[in-house]
């Protein structure tokens, strides 16, 4: 049962929210907030009682456009705390995706909030809440990038993508059950996810280097295998991955 604190600066957009979010058989508590200082000082409340307290927060859904401190300026608060809420952006702006990516947040969902949307951003965030506590570890959001499906926002685990392909100044994700484009360049995300084992192993391409199955050199030239995917290797970055990919097997 998860435990809710919800913040909306717009009373109408904050009280059907909250109707939402209690209708949800899996929600404990929804709480309200009507600006992100009323927000700050009660998550300051639930940290200091603890996680098991009467007061503890789970989850944050949290409006990004408010008067005084956005809801970005909030989540940039709450990232420099030990074990703050998780963050679920509410939001009728679909721009700031590429932002609430940077701040980790759990799931990016549109305004008007519909209901099976909704429910799917709950399922995410109980993942999350529920079964690291069940193994005595700490919660923690798994690195997820956004991506466009139709209008809707949704997050990709990154440990679910297998490579990315540069396309100017956008970049494909594939994964296992298809691929989605997002407006980043490969060169951010090969800064960004180096800690996570992803590795250019081309101008266009950066891989996952524990997706690659096998290795290939014909004929001078080298590539790897992801699955049914081959992708070629460029002579600059070759010897490099052998040594990474070698490494890693005698690790």
């Amino acid at each position: 049962m998860l435990r809710v604190l919800a913040v909306d600066d717009e009373a109408p957009a904050l009280g059907e929210l909250l109707y939402l979010l209690r209708a949800d058989p899996r929600i404990r508590t929804a709480e309200g907030a009507t600006d992100a200082t009323e927000a700050l000082r009660r998550i300051g409340r639930a940290l200091e009682a603890g996680p098991d307290g009467d007061e503890a927060i789970d989850v944050v859904f949290l409006d990004i456009h408010m008067a005084g401190l956005t809801g970005l300026d909030l989540a940039r608060l709450l990232a420099g705390f030990a074990r703050p809420p998780l963050i679920v952006f509410v939001t009728a702006h679909e721009g700031f995706a590429v932002q609430a990516f940077d701040l980790k947040a759990v799931d990016y969902v549109l305004k008007p909030v519909r209901r099976e949307r909704l429910a799917e951003a709950v399922r995410r965030v109980g993942e999350l809440v529920h079964a690291p506590a069940a193994a005595g570890a700490p919660v923690a959001a798994p690195e997820q990038i956004p991506v466009e499906l139709g209008g809707v926002t949704r997050f990709v685990a990154v440990d679910d993508i297998a490579y990315v392909e540069a396309q100017g100044d956008y970049a494909r994700l594939h994964t296992d059950e298809g691929s989605h484009l997002v407006r980043i360049p490969l060169s951010t995300l090969e800064e960004r996810w180096a800690a996570r084992g992803f590795v250019r192993i081309h101008r266009s391409h950066l891989v996952a280097l524990a997706r690659i199955d096998e290795l290939r050199l014909e004929g001078g030239a080298t590539s790897v295998r992801l699955g049914a995917t081959e992708l070629a290797v460029s002579r600059r970055h070759a010897r490099q991955l052998r040594d990474l990919l070698m490494r890693r097997a005698g690790g």
